[in-house]
């Protein structure tokens, strides 16, 4: 019994075993099928590309940057080379013509594997695509060029994507944080721009030429999709504007700057945009407490200013040139914006003034300062201004409480100052001396507005005296007093010495000793030498009976009086000699009695 059930197992461990080998032996030669299946394929496709199914796609060079891709019914352009397959002989090739292929896929306008083959590309993207017969020319090939059953090869280097349906795309780069205006149609704009292809290869720009691309918007003066990508833009935006073939040059392109059906990228800055309706545009920056008075027509001013276009360059400074511009208001000697802006301004005021080209340099410009058609805008400072009218302007800051006696012509004079502009710039002062000024009022010996200004002051009294130049230093000024400036001038007269009339040395305070000689005469010997008048002439000033001129030597003074009454030259005066101014006035110039 046990013998039986060992030889069952056994027969049963055969058959299992048995079974397990045929399926190893299967296995085995299933492996050998298909690796000889697959060797055929490879054969079969490496050795008879006649036997392709569908196109091969080698993308050996892909863009990093990849907006679109081309999808059925896209319009592109794109460069290619052709060859056959078995040989690499060129059939055909864009480069060898000089123009890029432009056709529409998906359609049928190509042959299907092309059709296919450039699904999904990127502008920039090189492929290589290899297309079987079936997908190309088929077994008949075409006209002598494509023989029959030719495996092609297409490398292609794709250059512009575009769709009917698109439309003008825009994109802002930059924008100021500030925007007062953004461009309408029927606006002058200046603008810098790059132009280029898809691809990125420039074919224009601005820049190079050095000078702004300037026109009308809304007017057909420009490409349509540059008329439409510059609406809504702020002075001083940068923003790309892509625009398809259809919107730009289409089929004809431009010369040899645009080729046909070229998709156009603009990378645009906005210089300078205005309006033919614009007016003057005044922005009030600073305005001075107390402005009594504002510039009228006729008036002649001095201003400080920086001119800038819109976009921020300068294009001139009086600053630079440390001189004020000088001119006179309504009379056409500025552009008209800026005489039209110079109304009604104060001393010390400084506004910023934005003018369109026609009320400026128009359409012409200035040689290279200025372009044609530019905005203009002045920072301008007030320095002064006034009338050939106008008079001196004085202001009592303060007054003594006694004021008995006040200055006048003749008089001998001490007095501080401090000379400056109306801007406050200080020109000069009596501080920089060690004693205050002295002089004789009448005298000219000062401006005749300072004199002016200077007459009916009691000691210790103060002014604030306004010249205008016409009472000042003139047109042309004096040392660093700049021509034609209205000079403010703080007085306070420190002494005042009571003076005598021109061409006298002396004068009575009332009647004099009448005979005059005796009184000279004080010792009584009928003759008065230079010592003894002297000394009659000192006690008259003494006791307040007359008055010597003042700023010069009394010394001096009495001197020359006696020596003009010595008429023998003998060195002293008798009563005959003696005559008074009033007895022979033809005969006498100054210094008599």
């Amino acid at each position: 019994m046990y013998n039986i059930k060992r030889l069952w197992q056994r027969i049963i461990n055969y058959i299992i075993l048995g079974l397990l080998h045929c399926i190893v032996i299967t296995l085995q030669m299933d492996l050998i099928i298909y690796s000889l299946l697959f060797a055929l394929h490879v054969t079969l496709v490496c050795c008879s590309p006649g036997l392709l199914l569908d196109v091969v796609i080698d993308r050996y060079h892909i863009p990093r940057f990849c907006p679109r891709e081309v999808q059925t019914e896209d319009f592109i352009r794109y460069h290619f080379n052709g060859t056959f397959y078995v040989d690499g002989k060129t059939f055909d090739s864009s480069h060898d013509r000089g123009k890029a292929f432009v056709s529409q896929v998906g359609l049928g306008r190509l042959i299907t594997g092309m059709d296919r083959g450039l699904q999904g590309m990127c502008v920039n993207e090189r492929r290589r695509i290899t297309v079987p017969p079936h997908l190309a020319y088929g077994s008949i090939g075409t006209g002598g060029v494509i023989p029959p059953d030719a495996v092609l090869v297409y490398d292609v280097l794709l250059l512009d994507i575009w769709n009917t349906e698109d439309e003008v795309q825009i994109r802002t780069i930059s924008k100021p944080a500030t925007c007062r205006r953004t461009t309408v149609v029927s606006d002058f704009v200046r603008y810098h721009y790059n132009g280029t292809l898809l691809t990125g290869e420039t074919f224009e720009s601005s820049y190079s030429r050095n000078a702004t691309y300037d026109t009308y918007l809304g007017q057909g003066d420009v490409i349509k999709g540059m008329d439409e990508g510059l609406l809504g833009m702020c002075l001083g935006e940068t923003r790309i504007i892509i625009v398809p073939p259809f919107l730009a040059y289409g089929e004809n392109g431009y010369g040899t700057v645009v080729p046909p059906q070229a998709t156009l990228v603009f990378e645009v800055l906005l210089v300078d945009v205005f309006n033919p309706k614009d007016d003057l545009i005044v922005e009030v920056k600073e305005v001075p407490e107390g402005c009594t008075r504002r510039t009228v027509t006729g008036d002649y001013i001095r201003y400080h200013y920086n001119g800038t276009f819109q976009d921020g360059k300068a294009f001139d400074s009086s600053y630079q040139r440390n001189s004020t511009y000088n001119t006179y208001i309504g009379m056409g000697y500025v552009i008209h914006g800026m005489d039209k802006a110079l109304q009604g301004l104060c001393m010390g005021e400084k506004r910023r003034i934005t003018i369109p080209p026609h009320m400026a340099y128009g359409e012409e410009g200035i040689g290279e300062l200025i372009p044609g058609s530019a905005v203009l805008v002045f920072d301008i400072h007030i320095i002064d201004f006034h009338n050939s009218k106008d008079s001196v302007q004085i202001q009592v800051t303060r007054k003594p409480q006694e004021c008995n006696v006040t200055s006048e012509a003749d008089d001998l004079i001490q007095y501080r100052y401090n000379c400056s502009l109306m801007d406050g710039t200080l020109l000069y002062s009596s501080d920089q001396y060690d004693s205050p000024s002295i002089t004789i009022l009448g005298a000219n010996k000062v401006i005749p507005g300072l004199e002016e200004g200077l007459s009916g002051m009691c000691v210790g009294e103060r002014r604030e005296v306004i010249i205008p130049p016409h009472w000042g230093h003139g047109e042309n000024g004096a040392g660093e007093v700049p021509g034609s400036a209205v000079l403010m001038f703080e007085l306070e007269l420190m002494e005042l010495q009571k003076g005598v009339p021109e061409g006298y040395m002396f004068v009575w305070l009332g009647d004099g000793p009448d005979p005059l000689f005796p009184a000279m005469d004080l010792n009584g010997d009928k003759e008065v030498p230079l010592e003894e008048f002297s000394s009659f002439i000192m006690i008259q000033v003494k006791e307040g009976k007359g008055r010597l001129r003042p700023g010069v030597d009394a010394d001096s003074i009495i001197k020359d009086m006696f020596n003009n009454q010595d008429q023998n030259k003998d060195g002293k005066i008798v009563e005959d000699e003696l005559k008074l101014k009033e007895d022979e006035p033809e005969q006498v110039t100054r210094d008599e009695l």
